[in-house]
């Protein structure tokens, strides 16, 4: 008797610890596809962006990125963005490469780098992936992508830290002295915490997309909207996801696609990795 009660208690540990693999699983390597929707005075026609930020060279659907390109795909993107820590400072370049590639083939594209991607010491080979294999324009505040949309010409702009590369001469300002005022301005900024250097000249920008956060990792519907830590933020940071509005600025914030073999020790927790779809519309 007292053996089929320990069995009986094993197969139901069993059974429990199977059932939190699995949600664990679904909640920390499940792709979802995240919609905003944001308005602009100075468009007359809508248009969309997809944007892919923190992918940290992981894989949706083998080395092909089947599956994010299929979700890329099904959104119809005017424009597709790649955010920075697109390769992660261990990762591999080609499955970055191989979603590059692809998208350029199909549609408009741009990419400004990200923290990782500075820590790695070959930073040159991860730029020549991008310019010269994918064929991506590399956006680091000396060059914008100027994207004509239904008519309209959008100007799309990159830098890699505001903090460290902001000071006079350099990446954020380079981007200011080229902003035409009477076009659709966008901000490729990888850091969120930093928006108040981005905008320290003014309302510059219509649109600053950021990642980095991981959405706060931990989150919990409710209680921790934006998550329990987020790097350079700390514990229960305040800009790890979704919209935020300054002045005549919005934020966007994703929480990108990380999802590398070291999360299994610290997991995300109901904070499924995303793509962004972000719709800009005409109107107030």
């Amino acid at each position: 008797m007292k053996k089929k009660r320990s069995l009986k208690r094993r197969l139901l540990i069993g059974g429990a610890a199977a059932a939190g693999l699995a949600l664990l699983y679904a909640w920390t390597f499940t792709m979802e596809t995240v919609h905003y929707a944001i308005t602009s005075d100075k468009l007359t026609e809508s248009f969309r962006i997809v944007f892919v930020s923190d992918l940290h060279s992981c894989r949706y659907g083998g080395r092909e990125q089947k599956d994010l390109m299929k979700a890329i795909d099904a959104e119809a993107p005017d424009m597709v963005l790649f955010g920075g820590d697109a390769v992660d400072h261990l990762g591999d370049l080609e499955d970055v490469c191989s979603i590059m590639r692809q998208v350029k083939e199909k549609y408009p594209c741009g990419y400004a780098p990200g923290n990782h991607e500075l820590m790695r010491n070959d930073l040159s080979s991860v730029y020549d992936m991008v310019t010269k294999e994918a064929g991506v324009p590399l956006l680091l505040g000396f060059d914008s992508l100027d994207i004509e949309v239904n008519g309209q010409k959008i100007s799309v702009y990159g830098i890699i830290d505001a903090w460290e590369y902001g000071v006079k001469g350099t990446q954020l300002d380079n981007v200011r002295e080229k902003l035409d005022s009477g076009r659709y301005s966008i901000l490729l900024a990888h850091q969120p915490e930093q928006i108040d250097e981005y905008l320290a000249e003014g309302d510059d920008f219509d649109l600053v997309l950021s990642g980095h956060a991981h959405g706060g990792q931990w989150r919990i519907p409710g209680i921790l909207e934006q998550g329990l830590y987020a790097p350079d933020q700390g514990l229960f940071p305040k800009r790890t996801s979704g919209v935020f509005k300054e002045g005549n600025t919005v934020q966007i914030v994703s929480r990108g696609l990380a999802r590398p073999a070291r999360m299994a020790v610290i997991p995300r927790y109901f904070n499924h990795p995303e793509l962004s779809v972000i719709d800009i519309r005409p109107g107030k």
